[in-house]
């Protein structure tokens, strides 16, 4: 297991500079730039970066833990964490129409295969994963999941996020 970490400060401008480490981590680790699972890694990273520095008004410390790949780069899985000092739990919200904001754990849930929070001593500490051999983007498969709609626009909102990131 490789374990990575970054300290953020309490200023929105730390999150560029987050963005900008962890590709650069990406790339060392053997994930390629132009990989989809990058892309998505970049955003998570961002949401929670900048939950922790919007939210909290705290330093934060980003954490990227690779898991160990199996025979021809099978399986593995990327952990990333964000600790900082408020006991604040994170709060999903549920934005609407042309709310700025309120998606963020929501692009989390709908990303990440596995997420969570945990105390950490006087603060918290949130992570989420990604597994390496997972499909990063999930369509319905019954008739009663998520309207195939939804979903497309789902896709679109976070192509658009992406987008944006760089």
């Amino acid at each position: 297991m490789l374990q990575v970490q970054l300290e953020v400060g309490p200023d929105p401008a730390e999150v560029g500079r987050a963005r900008r480490w962890a590709r650069s981590r990406l790339v060392g680790s053997g994930i390629r730039d132009d990989e989809p699972l990058a892309e998505t890694l970049i955003l998570l990273i961002s949401e929670l970066v900048t939950n922790a520095v919007v939210h909290t008004g705290c330093p934060a410390v980003l954490r990227m833990l690779f898991g160990p790949t199996g025979a021809a780069g099978a399986a593995g899985t990327v952990r990333v964490e964000v600790a900082d000092a408020s006991c604040r739990p994170p709060q999903q919200r549920h934005a609407a129409g042309e709310d700025t904001n309120g998606r963020g754990l929501e692009l989390v849930d709908g990303l990440a295969d596995r997420w969570g929070w945990q105390p950490e001593g006087a603060g918290k500490r949130i992570w989420c994963e990604v597994d390496r051999a997972a499909p990063l983007i999930q369509l319905p498969s019954h008739p009663g999941a998520q309207g195939a709609g939804d979903a497309d626009r789902d896709v679109r909102k976070v192509s658009h996020a992406v987008t944006h990131l760089a």
